[in-house]
Parts: structure tokens; sequence; C-alpha cells
């Protein structure tokens, strides 16, 4: 029998340059399983992905030169798009929604692609995004406040990272483009540790029913991340994960 047909059909959408740049890290990551796709209003920034997909929205509007780091005008370019967004999804059992909060396109097309996907695919949607830096300045952060709040209505579940705490795991002498690269590769982690249940055999096995159950209408959820090695390895990993600095909220009494 040809089980090929049964398997969860995963999307991986990363929008703008921060969902982007994550999506290169999971093709270098060698994540498997999932059909990658990438969703720019800037066609240059496009050029240089690795996605399956590549998809410029906004044509119209922005002429292939971005956001401008415009929430609106990457919503407008997004509800531009839309049919061509819908073309993408098709088939999907589950889409991954990534971006770098706070700039225009991620900020802007995240919440139409979610919707889409959700709404019209009918796809379990998980959005899995960052929260910038201190250093960005106050005006990307109220960006990336409000458009998380609008992304967070339109998908199953949300994990939000905070970049600034990336800043207490990285050595004190990283560059401003080595910690955006680390913010990518967590928003790759975040991705991942998820798909690769579904389509990695592993001593417990959950199949993507398992994922759905959980993940549908969750709303919030918190990743940590861990490792551990020897006979104590599960455990340790847990406590790491539990304690990382990369939860927005203490997980107490776990």
């Amino acid at each position: 029998m040809d089980t090929g047909s049964y398997l969860a059909v995963i999307k991986v959408v990363g929008v703008g340059g921060g969902g982007t740049n994550a999506v290169n890290r999971m093709v270098d990551a060698g994540l498997k399983g999932v059909e990658f796709i990438a969703v720019n209003t800037d066609a240059q920034a496009l050029q240089m992905c690795d996605a399956d997909i590549k998809l410029q929205i906004g044509d119209q509007l922005t002429r292939g030169l971005g956001a401008g780091a415009e929430p609106e005008v990457g919503l407008g370019a997004a509800n531009e798009s839309r049919d061509e967004l819908k073309e993408a999804l098709k088939g999907a059992d589950m889409v991954f929604v990534t971006a770098g909060e706070g700039g225009g396109t991620g900020t802007g097309a995240a919440p139409v692609i979610a919707e889409v996907a959700k709404q019209e695919i009918g796809a379990l949607t998980v959005g899995v995004v960052t929260r910038p830096f201190g250093f960005e300045g106050s005006q990307r952060k109220r960006q990336a406040d409000e458009g998380i709040d609008r992304l967070r209505e339109e998908v199953d579940t949300l994990i939000v990272i905070p970049n600034e705490k990336l800043l207490a795991v990285v050595e004190r002498r990283t560059s401003i483009l080595d910690a955006f690269k680390e913010a990518d590769n967590v928003l790759r982690q975040g991705v991942q540790g998820i798909t690769d249940l579904i389509t990695i055999p592993g001593l417990i096995n959950l199949d993507f029913a398992d994922v759905r159950t959980i993940m549908h209408n969750a709303g919030t959820a918190l990743m940590g991340i861990g490792s551990g090695s020897g006979e104590t390895r599960a455990v340790d990993a847990a406590r790491a994960a539990i304690a990382s600095p990369l939860l927005e909220e203490a997980v107490e009494g776990a």
C-alpha cells in the first residue's frame, strides 16, 4: 500500500525578511517532510531565499520594493495577493507562519496568511514569531505588539520568542548581525521541534492527529529549548527547557 498519500502535508511559510531568513536556516538544517514557501514584498530579497515556492506579494502596491517597515503596506500587499497565497497553501494539513515581528511585511502580512490557511484551507495553523530586540527601538516594538495581537486572532497556536532574551544566552561580544542570525535559528528550532515530532519516528511516536488535538485552538504557547546526554538526558533536557531564557513567562511549578 502506498502510505505516502496518508502523510500530513506540512507547509512552512516564511513571511518578510526575518521569516525568509528562518526558512533558509531550516533548509540548511535539512528539515524534512515539509514544503517551504517564502513570501515577501521585496523581490530582490526573495531571490536570495532557498524555499520551494517564492511568492512576491503586492506587486501593484509596492512594485517589488518592500514594505518600508510599514505593516499597513504588508497588510495591503497580502490582501492584493490573497488568491496566490491560497493557491500556494492549497492541500496543507498544517501551516506554520513564521516572521520577525515589528517590520512591514512580516507584521502586516502574517495575519492574512494565517487567516487564509485556517479559514479557507482548513489547516491547523501555528504562528512562530520573534519579538524585536530592545535596540531596534520603540516604534518597532509597538508595531510588533500590535502585529502579535492580530496574528493571535488568526492562528490555532502562537509561539512568541522574545529576541531580547536571546542576549542572555549568546556571548557578550556577539555582533548585531550574529544576534539576528541566532534569532533566525531559534525560529527554525521552534518549527523543527514540532515538525520532527510528526515526521521522524522517536521513542514516543506522535502523528499529526495527536499534534492537532493538542494545538487546535490552543491560543498562546511557550517554547523552551533544552538538551541532555547520558542516562538522565530526558530529565536534564526537560529541566533545561523549563528554565530556558527564551520563555516569555516563567513556567511555575513545572
